[in-house]
């Protein structure tokens, strides 16, 4: 046992003690009404010849009371307070005493509960100390004035929260101030009380419960007034053209339009560019469709494996993959289209908009007016400011889809999602790719086993990763095009014909308004939103990548709904946008999905946990298929089958991740999954393994020892 621990046990000893003591000597006795009002002239006398003496064991006697949480002895001495030092006096004593003792109850749960509670129940706490961050002093302040919360149990439960000491001792000062001033009051009326209850009248709770919905009111009060600070520099239409503006015709405007148009709003959806934004025109179509003819040209080499024996060979033209690229885009267009969502009710315009005021836009040289804004622009590729970087004419994931020639020697700048799904795919077309990280290794968000797996992979189909490399410059030579790296402090020159930029994104914040209306941006340059997706100003929300706080489609479309549904009918009632599960896929071959936490991420928030993997290569219709590398990992709380997180790194771990994440929002376990019947020969019964795993790790050695016991005797006659 750590010092750590003997102290806590110390403690708890020491407290058990002081409470068996006050129950030995009775101390409830003492602390009746009948006891103070028989004992009230002798108190009086004593105070009058003992002041000094009497104020220092009356605070005393409070502070212990009060930390040991002895049922009535507080409502008893703030009585006693009254009837020895007036209301006055009495109220400045009660309320020091009463706020020292309360710390020290906090102080003494934070000790020796905290760090245990949190260890069980990490994920449930997490999200109470981010509202406590938030909300905490509002909240605390009214379960002080409500006398219908037990004193000593908000000390208990407050202390296995994150709230600062100080916060927690001018909140609960201020919170139980009123309730003190009553009760002393209360004592100075000594001999006309019969009971407690008498202090504690309906009316007199109702009146408690007023003044703790003061804060509130004060809430309400401030965000009015910012509001109106917000609006005062600006002329409100008396009517509107709108319910809704849409800014950005990508993943999160098109669906925040079709909700609006869906539930009869009038809404306008403003695009500059190409409908279906980002994901249909630059990113997660042209991207998948180009991962599709790599996988194909590497499953054609898998051919004779498979018992396809003559000539079986296949040369990648790079101009026909790239008119494919541009086909699958073609035939997805009218999913996103200006008819389509013109049939549906939304008011579709090209043009560039300019925000003017919160309730209008200005688009095509007309001004229109809205009820309500959301800005949906998403964000575009990042470029370092490197050295000569603009001489060697870089791509992005924007720009690649205009390539007509394959690279012979390719440059991928970025270890993440969209430069791994690069990286894998030219590789495997022909180009020879050198993938730089400045990161110890690539794919750095999942754990170290899923970048070690994909890492290898790469260099196995020919690719070469470069991790630990940091780019410094760009040169260019009598034609050749190279980049500067340095590595364990020496610099490297690699040659290449193209280089392709891929280490993140930023959001699109600037050009259309927004920075003339003070709207507020976060340190790392997102547009700020609160939980209900509302900016700064409170009628022009936010949802997709240029807010984040994931940058996935998925994820935009998921906020999408809470933007319109609060913008529409947020008067009514508001809905916080849920990110309890998220998740996310890179599509290598084979593909990394995620949901939940990570190892190295619960380790981060120091999350007790246990790991459970299958790996594929025993599964039969991975076997079947040939696909039968990788493998599954869930982490799930310890000694209990709750989901925390899970990895799959295989074929098709965008859809086997499905079942975990079915599993982690409905709140069902491992062994639910275990008991549900999959399809045999599937991928999917890698899920019911991987719980089967975990099932075996768990079982009772006792359970077992009875079954063996039971089935041999069960032999005998």
């Amino acid at each position: 046992m750590n010092k750590k621990n003997i102290l806590k046990l110390f403690a708890v000893l020491v407290i058990i003690g002081l409470i068996i003591l006050a129950y030995k000597l009775n101390l409830a006795s003492y602390l009746s009404i009948d006891y103070l009002k028989e004992q009230q002239q002798n108190f009086i006398q004593y105070y009058e010849n003992n002041k000094l003496q009497t104020i220092s064991i009356y605070m005393i006697s409070y502070i212990l009371l009060a930390a040991l949480s002895l049922p009535g002895a507080a409502t008893a001495l703030t009585v006693l307070a009254g009837a020895l030092f007036g209301v006055v006096l009495g109220t400045v004593l009660v309320s020091f005493s009463s706020t020292i003792g309360a710390t020290l109850a906090f102080l003494t749960s934070r000790f020796i509960l905290r760090e245990s509670i949190e260890k069980r129940f990490s994920a449930a706490l997490r999200k109470i100390n981010e509202g406590i961050k938030r909300e905490g002093p509002f909240y605390l302040f009214t379960l002080r004035v409500i006398p219908l919360f037990p004193f000593f149990l908000i000390n208990l439960v407050v202390g296995l929260t994150r709230i600062p000491v100080i916060t927690f001792f001018w909140v609960s000062q201020l919170g139980m101030l009123s309730g003190t001033a009553v009760y002393v009051y209360a004592g100075e009326q000594l001999a006309a009380i019969e009971s407690f209850t008498d202090i504690a009248s309906p009316r007199l709770i109702l009146a408690f419960v007023l003044i703790g919905s003061i804060p509130f009111i004060l809430k309400f009060s401030i965000n009015s007034y910012k509001a109106y600070k917000v609006y005062s520099k600006f002329t409100k239409p008396k009517s509107f053209d709108y319910n809704l503006i849409v800014i950005g015709a990508g993943s999160a405007g098109l669906v925040s339009s079709y909700i609006a148009a869906t539930v009869k709003a009038k809404v306008a959806l403003i695009e500059k560019h190409k409908m279906g934004g980002d994901c249909l025109n630059t990113g997660c179509v042209p991207s998948k469709a180009l991962i599709n003819s790599a996988k194909l040209v590497s499953n054609i080499a898998k051919a004779q494996k498979a018992g396809i024996v003559g000539k079986v060979s296949a040369k990648p033209d790079f101009k026909k993959i790239m008119f494919h690229v541009k086909n699958a885009i073609k035939k997805i267009e009218p999913h996103d289209s200006v008819d389509r969502y013109s049939k549906i009710g939304v008011e579709c315009i090209k043009g560039e908009a300019t925000i003017v005021s919160p309730w209008e836009v200005q688009v095509n040289g007309k001004t229109l007016t809205t009820r309500n804004i959301i800005v949906a622009t998403g964000a575009r590729p990042f470029m370092p400011p490197l050295p000569g970087l603009a001489q060697v004419k870089p791509l992005n994931s924007d720009t690649l889809w205009n390539l007509q020639k394959l690279p012979k020697r390719l440059v991928i700048l970025g270890g993440g999602p969209i430069g791994c799904e690069l990286t894998q795919s030219f590789s495997r077309l022909g180009s020879k790719v050198i993938q730089i990280e400045m990161l110890s290794r690539i794919m750095a968000v999942e754990d170290e086993a899923v970048s070690t797996f994909i890492t290898k992979k790469f260099i196995k189909e020919g690719a070469e990763i470069l991790t630990e490399h940091k780019a410094l410059r760009f040169e260019k030579k009598s034609g050749l095009k190279y980049i500067i790296v340095e590595h364990k402090g020496k610099e490297k020159k690699i040659a290449f014909d193209e280089v392709i930029i891929a280490i993140g994104r930023r959001a699109n914040i600037t050009g259309f308004g927004l920075e003339n209306l003070g709207i507020r941006l976060r340190p790392n340059k997102t547009i700020d939103a609160n939980e209900f997706l509302q900016t700064n100003i409170p009628n022009i929300f936010v949802c997709g990548d240029v807010t984040g706080p994931y940058q996935f489609t998925h994820t935009a479309a998921h906020q999408a709904y809470y933007a319109s549904v609060n913008a529409l009918f947020g008067g009514l009632k508001k809905f916080k946008v849920d990110y309890s599960v998220i998740p996310w896929c890179t599509f290598t071959d084979p593909e990394v999905a995620t949901v939940g936490l990570s190892q190295q991420a619960a380790k981060k928030l120091q999350i007790e946990f246990e790991v459970t993997q299958y790996g594929l290569d025993d599964l039969d219709r991975a076997i079947t298929d040939m696909n039968d590398e990788g493998f599954i990992q869930v982490l799930t709380e310890k000694g209990k089958d709750k989901i925390l997180g899970a990895t799959i790194v295989g074929a098709t771990a965008s859809t086997l991740i499905l079942e975990f994440v079915s599993a982690m929002k409905n709140k069902f376990g491992l062994n639910a999954i275990l008991s549900t019947i999959h399809i045999y020969p599937s991928m999917g019964e890698a899920n019911k393994y991987l719980a089967g795993n975990w099932k075996k790790a768990h079982a009772s050695a006792a359970g077992l020892k009875f079954a063996k016991w039971f089935n041999q005797r069960s032999r005998k006659n």
